[in-house]
């Protein structure tokens, strides 16, 4: 379980960098360094990374809770934890080129795992 906790914090990092890397070659580092109160509209792909990391930061917290009660209690969440971190690797690209349906599925996935880790608990 630990494994999946910290793959989950490492596609944290990813989800958090990916809206500031695309935005980084249109507008530049120094846009960054201030109060960021005049940034522009993002372009639709950087619209979309920033909305699927607002989306990722809803579900992170369920995740950390249901893998950390596996872990206290010694349930085995593994397979719920690994089809969880697996389906948000791939919701992100998913998102980010806007295919129809895809993420969509890669998110009922995702809460299919999450299902999966919570019945593991009980």
């Amino acid at each position: 379980m630990l494994f999946w906790i910290f793959a989950a914090l490492i596609l944290h990092a990813v989800y958090v960098f990916t809206p500031t890397m695309l935005f980084f070659p249109t507008e530049g580092v120094s846009r960054h360094m201030g109060g960021r109160d005049d940034l522009p509209e993002p372009s639709p792909v950087t619209g979309r990374a920033r909305r699927a990391l607002a989306n990722w930061q809803e579900s992170l917290p369920v995740f950390i809770v249901l893998a950390l009660l596996a872990v206290v209690l010694e349930a085995d969440a593994t397979l719920g934890a690994a089809i969880f971190v697996l389906a948000r690797v791939a919701y992100l690209p998913l998102y980010m080129v806007a295919i129809p349906g895809l993420r969509t599925l890669a998110w009922v996935v995702a809460v299919v795992g999450l299902l999966m880790m919570a019945f593991a608990l009980v």
